[in-house]
């Protein structure tokens, strides 16, 4: 049982992540975009919009450091583990708090406001419910499990099972034996990975490499009509 959600699980995910992008891409181009609501409710978008994006960025960063980044890497430039614990509470807080009230906002504003949940679907409904588990589950696990019950050292079982995945060989006993917390942390995001190509956020993707790729655009000011003397 511990193969079906460590190792069947993730490939699956991944395979429905690239092979849904594909589909997406060949037959339903138009709708690549993410159906920018701004125009139906602007209050709440304002507030919850920043939050959500600076808090989701920060904390993607903090996850390649603790996920990707092996920990005998950072021992050897001098962060020992006891440090960069400290180092993850606070700035994972921080991000993780930003992110997750953005989230809470902007769902709340998908629910609630008439004119954006009628201009919306049920997957926008969904990808707004899966984020908010996602980066809720990961605020339960950086502040409330290491504060609350004690630190756990996950770049030695989860970041280590997480980067086996790669490499094919993937350790279901690292997971299986991990904080619950941390494994409902990544089946969430497992699940929000394999939702992400049928979502608007696809739209992650062109926007930085369409912005970048178009064509600058050159205005030319028509000279003013010369009046000739009379």
């Amino acid at each position: 049982m511990k193969a079906l959600p460590w190792i069947a699980f993730p490939y699956a995910a991944l395979l429905v992540f690239v092979g849904g992008h594909v589909w997406r891409w060949r037959f339903d181009r138009l709708g690549w975009t993410s159906r920018s609501s701004q125009l139906l409710e602007q209050r709440w978008l304002r507030i919850g919009s920043p939050l959500f994006h600076v808090g989701v960025l920060g904390a993607l960063g903090g996850h390649v450091l603790g996920i990707l980044v092996p920990a005998r890497a950072t021992r050897a430039v001098g962060i020992d583990d006891s440090a960069y614990h400290v180092l993850s509470l606070a700035a994972g807080g921080f991000f993780g708090a930003m992110a997750l009230a953005g989230i809470v906002v902007l769902t709340l504003r998908r629910l609630l406001v008439r004119r954006v949940r009628r201009g919306g679907g049920v997957a926008d409904v969904v990808v707004d419910l899966a984020l908010l588990a996602v980066v809720g589950i990961g605020m339960g696990e950086t502040l409330g499990w290491n504060l609350l019950v004690g630190e756990y050292g996950y770049r030695e079982t989860v970041s280590v099972w997480f980067r086996q995945l790669f490499t094919l060989h993937p350790d279901a006993s690292l997971m299986s034996g991990a904080p619950w917390v941390y494994q409902a942390h990544a089946l969430a995001s497992l699940t929000l990975f394999a939702l992400w190509p049928f979502t608007r956020l696809v739209h992650v993707w062109t926007a930085p490499v369409g912005y970048l790729a178009r064509r600058a655009h050159i205005l030319y000011r028509e000279p003013p009509a010369s009046t000739s003397p009379s």
